[in-house]
């Protein structure tokens, strides 16, 4: 997989497709990949961020 190989966890990226009409799930899809990112911790490839945090 591309993400791989560039050394991107794919856990860290999503596509969703969402409409304009539909905040709600906007909102949910959102709220669920922030968790999923929070649960990971800090991007090991920004590793002065992760001293940061």
């Amino acid at each position: 997989m591309v993400l791989e190989e560039l050394g991107i966890d794919p856990a860290r990226f999503a596509i969703e497709w969402v409409s304009s009409a539909e905040a709600p799930r906007f909102a949910e899809v959102v709220t669920r990949f922030t968790e999923t990112i929070r649960r990971l911790g800090p991007n090991p490839m920004r590793p002065e961020m992760a001293q940061a945090v």
